[in-house]
């Protein structure tokens, strides 16, 4: 039987690529997401490549993502590869200028979100002694830059949980691996700025961002080698990018 993903953060960025590579690949797919209508596109188009189903929730709520993990279909039950991508940003802002609610709503979803699935699928990992799970960081999660306090609080524990994740399941052959990608042309500084496509746009102007196939193309490649073998902990800049805060732009 092929192997069946489960993949948060679907409908958009690297969920969404990491999808259609894996289909792509014969992999069976469990999608997950809160836009139902791109889901339902996803599950039509995805569908022709290989067995899809999809699941609508929010993971920062941890009875949505118990329910929605309870209600799976029998045939894909056994999940064999745990792709923890749902994450945001909100706002960019000092910490003396935060918006606690911006606060709340990164940790609640990039940190508290991937505890919650993952307290749901490990135990079926742990009763076959075998699994994979896939971290999606950022290099926010190795260093910080200014106006990023919170955002790269949640990601370097994210970083840190991937290490834990990894020392806790070792004796269960569960591999464990994070993707620590720098910037990324996706929905993602649309949703910071709160749907200012100006902005937004901006920080990708000047030179050529990673896009979301680059970060899905090296998901498949870990998550493809030997089963001896675990990339644990990867840092993707495009080349233009040499820190968080350190990017070469094209002069005008």
């Amino acid at each position: 039987m092929n192997k069946t993903a489960f993949i948060t953060g679907a409908t958009s960025g690297i969920g969404r690529a990491t999808a259609s590579i894996f289909a792509q690949n014969n992999i069976r797919l469990i999608l997950c997401g809160r836009r139902k209508d791109r889901l339902e596109e996803l599950q039509i188009t995805l569908g022709k490549l290989t067995e899809v189903t999809t699941l609508s929730f929010d993971v920062s709520n941890r009875k949505e993502v118990e329910n929605a993990i309870k209600s799976i279909p029998e045939n894909f039950k056994q999940i064999d590869i745990l792709i923890n991508n749902a994450g945001n940003a909100h706002g960019l802002s000092s910490i003396q200028n935060g918006d606690i609610n911006d606060w709340e709503a990164m940790l609640d979803i990039n940190v508290k979100g991937l505890l919650y699935v993952s307290k749901a699928i490990i135990p079926q990992m742990i009763e076959r002694n075998n699994g994979f799970i896939v971290n999606i960081g950022s290099i926010a999660g190795k260093e910080v830059y200014a106006n990023g306090n919170v955002y790269c609080a949640s990601k370097h524990a994210v970083n840190a949980l991937n290490k834990s994740m990894r020392l806790d399941l070792n004796n269960y052959n569960i591999r464990v691996s994070a993707i620590h990608p720098g910037a990324v042309e996706t929905e993602f500084s649309e949703v910071r700025f709160k749907g200012d496509t100006k902005k937004a746009a901006a920080v990708y102007d000047g030179y050529d961002p990673l896009i979301a196939k680059d970060i899905a193309d090296i998901i498949y490649f870990v998550i493809s080698r030997p089963s001896h073998v675990n990339i644990e902990d990867l840092v993707v800049y495009p080349t233009a990018q040499a820190s968080a805060s350190v990017i070469r732009k094209n002069k005008e």
